[in-house]
């Protein structure tokens, strides 16, 4: 009975093994499958020309100028108000706070606003920014409809980054007489800090691709200009990537997909830094 039982178990296991591999290459190869599709539509149109253009009717002078400096100008306030918030609140929540029915009442409330639709965070986003405050369509909305989509997503990957750090770092610092002030800045968060890149990187990644929230607040489909200031009005990459994936001519498809490639790239060179910002606070860790 026991040597049946082995069995059964032995190639369920078996299965279960070659049903996650099968499940994986599928989603690498279909991943492939699409990026090879888009650069080939793309790498045409990809040209100095096209990143120094502002858009156009006419798909031989289209650019995406506006629209790439649009993305940096709302990612770069995106994470300025996003990063410092989401890494207090979540150093007050882990290190700070007293674990009671409150504390739990507030985890399950950011656990569940991490899982919130992006399209509800764009119509507070209309409400409170756009409306309320005034701010129209203006960058300094947009990053903050943004900055309250990646919130959670920060506060939940500091948190867990500051529970992997082993409580014994916490208590020799309190032996030597550090407050818990200087426990945390000195000796716990740079122990989290890798693990709390990680998830502001993961957050700006989810940031960059939304379209639903810019296109609530009323992030225009054309502009011909740069922004300036926060104040002005803008345009981003998933925008204009829209925009010309809807019309109906060809060529318009191709300039998507270049767009597509030039988002990539950026989401790249964003990563990138990050990365090495990560590796380098390991190495300083070591």
């Amino acid at each position: 009975m026991i040597s049946r039982s082995l069995t059964y178990r032995y190639w369920f296991a078996r299965a279960f093994h070659v049903f996650c591999f099968v499940v994986a290459w599928t989603g690498v190869v279909i991943l492939g499958i699409l990026l090879f599709h888009v650069t080939r539509e793309g790498i045409q149109w990809l040209d100095l020309q096209f990143l120094s253009d502002f858009p156009s009717r006419f798909p031989a002078k289209a650019g995406i100028r506006s629209a790439l400096f649009g993305t940096l100008w709302l990612m770069g306030f995106t994470a300025l108000f996003s990063v410092p918030i989401g890494i207090g609140s979540g150093l007050y929540l882990e290190e700070f706070t007293n674990k009671n029915r409150f504390s739990r009442f507030i985890d399950l409330n950011i656990s569940n606003l991490a899982g919130v639709p992006s399209i509800v965070y764009g119509m507070l986003g209309l409400v409170i920014f756009v409306r309320w405050f005034g701010l129209e369509q203006s960058v300094l909305a947009g990053s903050l409809t943004m900055s309250l989509l990646i919130l959670p997503v920060i506060i939940i990957s500091t948190r867990e980054a500051l529970r992997s750090v082993p409580n014994t770092i916490r208590q020799a610092a309190f032996a030597l007489g550090a407050t818990r002030w200087q426990t945390t800045y000195a000796h716990v968060l740079p122990a989290a800090l890798p693990g709390i890149l990680t998830g502001i990187i993961l957050a700006l990644s989810r940031a960059i691709g939304e379209t639903a929230p810019l296109v609530m607040i009323g992030a225009l489909t054309y502009v011909a200009f740069t922004p300036e200031g926060p104040m002005d009005d803008f345009t981003a990459l998933p925008i204009q990537i829209f925009n010309w994936a809807s019309r109906p001519q060809q060529e318009f498809h191709e300039l998507a997909a270049a767009g597509i490639l030039v988002l990539l790239l950026v989401l790249l060179m964003m990563n990138s830094i990050a990365v090495y910002i990560r590796h380098r606070s390991e190495k300083r860790n070591l």
